[in-house]
C-alpha cells in the first residue's frame, strides 16, 4: 500500500457547495474550519452558470452553452450564460488569490465529471449529450483541456499549495446502469459500458496532472473503475455505503486508495454526540480488518455531500464536527 497522500493523519474538509453568495466569506470560512485541506466553494445560490453543470462548463474548449428551460444546453456561440459562468470563475480565482493565495498545504478545487455532465447538457436537438457516443468524445476532450487550464491557472494563485482536482460524478452510477432518462422522459439511455467510463475519466484525469479525487454522493459507486481510471481518493456519502460493498471498499483501501467519507448531514440536522458520528466510520473500517492506525491516514472526514442546503449556522457546526471526528480518530489510534 502507497502512503503518499497529501493531507496530514486526522484531516477533514468539505465537498464544494455551500450557502449564499459572497465567495470572500465563503471562503474564509472553509480556511478557518478546514485549515489542513481547504477548498474553492461554490455557491450555486448565484444562479446559472455557478451550479454544478454550468461552473464546468464554464470551463468548455469551444463548447459553448446557454441555458434553456429545460436546463443547459449546447450553443453556436458564446452567449450571456457562457459569459456568466465565466464571470463567476474569474471572481472566485480573483477572492482565492486574495484570501489564500499564501496558503502552503493541500487545497482542492472541484470540477463536474464527464458523465455528470454528458447527462446533464443537451444537444441542440434536445437530447441529452448522453446519447450520442461523438459528442461524448467530443466534450470529454473539451473537458480535459479545460480542466488542465484551469488547474494551471489555480497554481498561479496558489504558488506554494499542492492542487487537489475533485471530479463530481454523482451521475456516473445512472450512466453506467443505463437508468438516465431520455429527453421526453418516456425511456431510458443506453447504458455506458465501463471500459468507455473508464477511459473518459482517465482522459480528463491525466490531463489535470494534479492529485485526482473522484467524489460519487450516489448508491453503486463504481469503485474499481474509479481506480482504474487513475482515481487516488474516491469521496462517498458514508450512510449509502452498503455491506455489499465491502470487498470493493476493502479492495480500495488495500490498493492504497484513500477515503473521503461523508459522515456529517449535508443538510441542517441535529447531531449527535461526536464519539456517535466517528462510530460508522470506526465500524467500517473494524469490519474490514484494517489496523486502526491506518485509518486517520487513509480517511478524510467530510459531509455527506454538497451543503448548499443548509444554513450558514449549519455549515460552521457541520464543518468543525468533520474536524472534531477526524481528529478524535486519529487521537484514538495513536
Amino acid at each position: 500500500m502507497t502512503s503518499d497522500f497529501p493531507w496530514q493523519a486526522g484531516t477533514a474538509t468539505g465537498v464544494g457547495s455551500y450557502p449564499g453568495d459572497d465567495p470572500a466569506e465563503a471562503l474564509r470560512i472553509v480556511l478557518g474550519e478546514l485549515p489542513e485541506l481547504p477548498h474553492r466553494p461554490e455557491l450555486p445560490a448565484r444562479g446559472p452558470g455557478a451550479d454544478l453543470t454550468g461552473r464546468t462548463a464554464g470551463l468548455l474548449v469551444d463548447m459553448p452553452v446557454r441555458v434553456e428551460p429545460s436546463g443547459w444546453r449546447f450553443s453556436d456561440r458564446p452567449g450571456r450564460d457562457t459569459l456568466r459562468s465565466h464571470d463567476h470563475l474569474a471572481r472566485d480565482l480573483d477572492v482565492l488569490e486574495e484570501v489564500a493565495g499564501g496558503h502552503d498545504g493541500p487545497f482542492k478545487i472541484q470540477v463536474c465529471g464527464p458523465w455528470t455532465l454528458a447527462a446533464t447538457i443537451e444537444l441542440r436537438n434536445g437530447d441529452r449529450a448522453l446519447k450520442d457516443p461523438g459528442a461524448v468524445r467530443d466534450l470529454v476532450a473539451s473537458l480535459a483541456e479545460g480542466v488542465a487550464a484551469h488547474v494551471a491557472d489555480v497554481r498561479r494563485r496558489l504558488p506554494s499549495a499542492r492542487v487537489i482536482v475533485q471530479l463530481d460524478e454523482p451521475g456516473l452510477p445512472a450512466a453506467l446502469a443505463g437508468t438516465v432518462p431520455t429527453a421526453s422522459g418516456f425511456s431510458r439511455l443506453r447504458a455506458v459500458e465501463a471500459p468507455v467510463a473508464e477511459d473518459a475519466l482517465r482522459q480528463v484525469i491525466e490531463a489535470a496532472d494534479a492529485y485526482p479525487v473522484v467524489h460519487c454522493c450516489a448508491r453503486n459507486v463504481p469503485y474499481g473503475l474509479l481506480r482504474g481510471a487513475g482515481a487516488k481518493a474516491i469521496s462517498v456519502d458514508l450512510s449509502l455505503v452498503p455491506r455489499r460493498d465491502d470487498d470493493a471498499v476493502g479492495e480500495t483501501i488495500d490498493a492504497g486508495v484513500g477515503l473521503f467519507l461523508g459522515a456529517v448531514p449535508g443538510t441542517d440536522a441535529a447531531l449527535p454526540s461526536l464519539q456517535a458520528t466517528a462510530a460508522p466510520v470506526k465500524e467500517l473500517w473494524r469490519r474490514l480488518g484494517f489496523p486502526a492506525a491506518q485509518l486517520a491516514r487513509q480517511v478524510v472526514i467530510t459531509p455527506a455531500c454538497g451543503m448548499a442546503g443548509a444554513s450558514p449556522r449549519y455549515v460552521r457546526t457541520a464543518l468543525k464536527r468533520c474536524r472534531d471526528a477526524a481528529r478524535m480518530l486519529y487521537e484514538a489510534a495513536e
